[in-house]
């Protein structure tokens, strides 16, 4: 039986993302193993989808049951987040805050006007930026923004970054494992690996949690994109003990089964460096497959130099998580404007 069984969800996706092989890809790395993704980035029609709206369809039921009519979040300038917050809110109905801080320091010209910000404000969200720089943790300017929703007479849904630290933000990914397992029934094989990127937490967490009760969670390798690697961990331990508890999981999930790798998310949060941007080109001149500077673009390097590392056996099969987040290469147009 499912461990959601007992959570209400409010449909925001397709159903179940294709998994999908990548053979030219992996003929580029050397043939010696399988790579395979799964494609979260398609899996909504709302807003280009993504991985928060996994997250989102067991949030929208305490939303609306709380009577709410302003769902208030935060994120980066180019946050794939607060665009799914925003496609969320203008589905249901309801209105939406979002505050976008200064997390990265990056200064193309259009970074502010392109993109995931520009899909949330076509959707009508209010967008408010802030100069403030990157934290995974609870921001004032998200309290500030919640309280000037209820000065003005409405009522907020508080929504964290990443919908991470929500206490059913590691709900969906749990959900993503148990989907991926019945899919593998119908594939005739086991994934030996998992690759995913981390950065405020519960997509990993939740898929820790899910695959633990498969006895396989230390098969999903945690590709950190937040360069805060110890804040980070320490928020995906949480969210793991939170999740466990929450869907009756029956026990502790060990420490060696949280696995973060924090060697690839330099230079910063959103800035990539000349491996991501190797990564970015060699997954669209494989595949066709469009990875983002700030997340998709990190895992991937990590995957391929991981591979190239021998980190893998050969005849391993490892599924990419694909997250979504490609809007965001439109402010980075000055690394790809030649390709």
């Amino acid at each position: 039986m499912s461990l959601l069984s007992k959570f209400a969800r409010y449909s925001l996706t397709f159903g179940p993302t294709p998994i999908e092989p990548l053979p030219r890809l992996s003929a580029a790395l050397g043939g010696q193993i399988e790579i395979y993704a799964k494609r979260d980035d398609c899996n909504s029609g709302l807003a280009m989808g993504g991985n928060k709206l996994r997250k989102l369809e067991y949030i929208v039921p305490d939303a609306i049951a709380s009577g709410a009519d302003t769902l208030v979040s935060i994120g980066g300038v180019q946050s794939n987040h607060t665009r799914q917050v925003a496609a969320t809110a203008a589905k249901i109905g309801m209105k939406c805050v979002v505050v976008q801080e200064k997390w990265v320091p990056h200064h193309d010209a259009v970074y502010d006007r392109v993109g995931n910000i520009l899909l949330t404000r076509l959707m009508g969200a209010d967008s408010r930026l802030v100069e403030d720089g990157f934290d995974i943790g609870i921001r004032q300017s998200w309290k500030d923004a919640i309280l000037s929703v209820e000065a003005a007479g409405g009522k907020p849904y508080a929504i964290p970054a990443g919908a991470s630290v929500h206490k059913f933000g590691g709900l969906g990914y749990v959900g993503f494992a148990e989907e991926v397992v019945r899919q593998e029934q119908d594939l005739g094989f086991t994934f030996d690996y998992v690759i995913v990127c981390v950065v405020t937490g519960s997509t990993q967490a939740g898929m820790i949690v899910g695959f633990a009760a498969q006895n396989r969670a230390e098969r999903v390798i945690g590709i950190d994109a937040s360069a805060t690697p110890q804040q980070t961990r320490a928020q995906v331990r949480q969210i793991v003990d939170g999740t466990a508890d929450l869907v009756g999981l029956g026990r502790k999930v060990r420490e060696d089964e949280i696995v973060i790798l924090p060697d690839y998310a330099y230079p910063a949060y959103g800035v990539p460096s000349p491996e991501t941007n190797a990564a970015i080109r060699l997954a669209a001149r494989t595949e066709a497959m469009i990875t983002d500077p700030v997340y998709e673009g990190k895992s991937m390097q990590g995957l391929i130099d991981l591979v190239g590392k021998g980190y893998f056996p050969a005849g391993s099969r490892i599924l990419y998580a694909h997250l979504g987040g490609a809007p965001a290469i439109n402010g980075y147009s000055y690394y790809y404007k030649d390709g």
